[in-house]
């Protein structure tokens, strides 16, 4: 599935991902309220998470990076969209690092594990990145910590939809790119 990073077709879907990402966001998103930020429900995780299997470390990296990066620029987040991007780069490393170990097989039991590591990486890095919002707008280091935590509720939302869609995404999308792939 994994094709060569440079080649036509990863481009394209690397590309595809991204827009996919970006438009799943836009589009299927349910804001919660919290103490920081403006948290909303939404599946551009579960769909970067996807980008990262199909596609590569790299590629699909840069899908979330554009993808996620990408909304919270042009929707009012483009203060804090570097620490988007970069929590992208952690679940994706923890995405790859997964899959590799388990070489590269894509048993649904490895697929789960994955899943489930990256909703958990998620929510780690939530909480991390709501802290550093917190301080970036003068609060306290021990109610960003507070407050980071009491605005969990979104990204814990997020996280478990992740650990179940990437699983049932991932073979339902195995299916559609083997099959377009043979076609060739």
């Amino acid at each position: 599935m994994r094709d060569h990073p440079n080649s036509l077709r990863s481009v394209i879907l690397t590309g595809l991902f991204a827009a996919i990402i970006y438009i799943g966001i836009f589009i299927l998103r349910i804001p919660i309220p919290a103490m920081v930020g403006r948290p909303f429900i939404h599946f551009g995780n579960t769909l970067a998470a996807l980008a990262v299997l199909f596609l590569g470390f790299r590629n699909g990296t840069l899908a979330g990076v554009i993808g996620l990066g990408g909304f919270d620029i042009l929707n009012g987040y483009a203060a804090t969209s570097w620490l988007t991007m970069l929590e992208v780069l952690v679940v994706a490393i923890v995405i790859e690092s997964l899959f590799r170990f388990f070489d590269y097989q894509d048993h649904r039991k490895q697929i789960i594990i994955i899943a489930i590591a990256a909703g958990a990486t998620k929510i780690f890095t939530s909480y991390c990145t709501s802290i550093i919002e917190a301080l970036m707008v003068g609060t306290s280091f021990k109610t960003a910590i507070v407050a980071s935590f009491l605005s969990l509720p979104a990204t814990v939302i997020n996280s478990i939809s992740t650990a179940i869609c990437v699983p049932l995404l991932y073979f339902l999308l195995k299916k559609v790119l083997l099959a377009a792939h043979f076609s060739n």
